[in-house]
């Protein structure tokens, strides 16, 4: 089972650049894309037509701004739309889909912003997120595909004693992705590689992603029990069409 997650920055921009024959070319079973900053009526029509994919879809009610998608090949038993608290529900950041052995969770994180104006915004965020997936949990084991908006260590960015008070790296957001993974879950992408230099984001200015000053803010985190199907979890770090690299799991089961 092969899944991809993307922070898009704008659906329709990706594809215009490229989007649709990425999606051809990596044939996955699932795509979750954040960011998608489209309204029902917004989508590509080339998309509407994959015909191979179902599509699911969290708005955000401001236009143009954040939201949630899910394209897959086998229809799901359920979905779920949003966290279950409306202040967060509102912005579209969450929509899970639930298929026979687990739950697939697509979630888009809200940026703490400058100055961190948001930052309180988004740890209430984090919590109400920590406690929907232990209450899926408690039905079956969670995939979790995300734009985190945070680098959980030094690690996960070029540059951080200078980011240490700056949005996605504070010590609060730091040590809840921490408490996070505590609770029984797994950063799959530090199953297979330990190393420093592999990020998922990066700035437009300054050549950032020819140089590699960038972030790992995109994770792919599922349940402790399912450690033992995970197969593969890297970054497609030469893809463009976003300033984000897609990510990719494989699983060891079938998802139909």
């Amino acid at each position: 089972m092969k899944i991809i997650s993307w922070n898009v920055a704008g659906l329709r921009s990706c594809f215009g650049k490229g989007l649709f024959d990425f999606m051809k070319n990596e044939n996955a079973d699932i795509y979750c894309f954040q960011e998608v900053k489209c309204q029902p009526n917004q989508f590509p029509r080339e998309l509407n037509e994959l015909k191979v994919y179902e599509s699911f879809h969290s708005f955000a009610k401001k236009k143009g701004y954040s939201g949630v998608s899910v394209y897959t090949k086998v229809k799901p038993i359920n979905v779920i739309y949003g966290i279950g608290n409306e202040v967060f529900d509102s912005e579209g950041r969450a929509v899970t889909l639930e298929f026979k052995n687990f739950f697939l969770v697509n979630a888009y994180f809200p940026h703490s912003n400058r100055e961190l104006k948001r930052l309180k915004f988004k740890l209430q965020f984090n919590n109400h997120f920590l406690g929907f997936c232990k209450k899926l949990e408690k039905t079956k084991p969670v995939i979790i595909a995300s734009d985190f908006n945070v680098a959980h260590t030094k690690i996960d960015l070029k540059n951080p004693k200078q980011n240490e008070k700056n949005a996605g790296f504070t010590k609060q957001e730091r040590e809840w992705f921490d408490s996070f993974l505590k609770k029984g879950f797994i950063d799959t992408f530090r199953e297979f590689n330990k190393e420093p230099g592999n990020y998922t984001w990066w700035t437009y200015r300054n050549n950032a992603r020819e140089r590699n000053i960038g972030w790992r803010v995109d994770y792919f985190v599922i349940s402790e029990e399912l450690r033992r199907r995970l197969k593969k979890s890297h970054i497609l770090k030469d893809v463009f069409g976003s300033d984000h690299a897609p990510i990719l799991i494989e699983m060891k089961w079938s998802l139909s």
